[in-house]
């Protein structure tokens, strides 16, 4: 087994013995040395954005103290949801591992593919006012803030 996708596996199996999340597990590797760590804690923080993906990227990006991790791998137990595969791109992360397949997770209860289904209906223009309702609301005063930040000499663009 990969050395890094090791690690990866032993955090989703270690995670299985808590009630913390799922069985998932991620590493964020630099030049050959893992700088991120994450497994799932949804359940355990309350926090449906704390998959192991994205707590291995946050873990990374404090460890490397910046928001840009070009030139990282990442090493998931499982192929990335959506929202991960999003942190995923927004990181410049550029390459991904990864060992079970979203069918695999759907399998054992995990409803990625309504996402996925989801977003492919969404490009096709059908939105699913089921699942979630987009309503484009007050953009002549939100978009204020956006032409401020567009003129600002200073600002980081990410």
């Amino acid at each position: 087994m990969n050395e890094y996708m090791k690690v990866a596996n032993d955090l989703a199996e270690k995670n299985n013995l808590t009630n913390l999340g799922g069985p998932f597990g991620a590493v964020v590797v630099k030049n050959g040395k893992i700088v991120g760590k994450g497994s799932n804690c949804v359940v355990g923080s309350n926090d449906p954005t704390a998959h192991a993906e994205i707590m291995a990227i946050r873990n990374a990006c404090k460890e490397l103290n910046t928001f840009d991790l070009s030139g990282c791998e990442l090493y998931t137990s499982c192929y990335p949801c959506p929202m991960c595969l999003s942190a995923i791109i927004w990181s410049n992360i550029k390459k991904v591992y990864y060992g079970n397949t979203k069918e695999d997770a759907a399998e054992i209860g995990f409803r990625d593919d309504m996402i996925y289904k989801y977003i492919e209906r969404l490009s096709r223009n059908k939105e699913e006012k089921n699942i979630i309702e987009l309503i484009p609301i007050d953009r002549e005063e939100t978009i204020k803030a956006f032409e401020e930040f567009k003129n600002k000499e200073s600002k980081a663009n990410y």
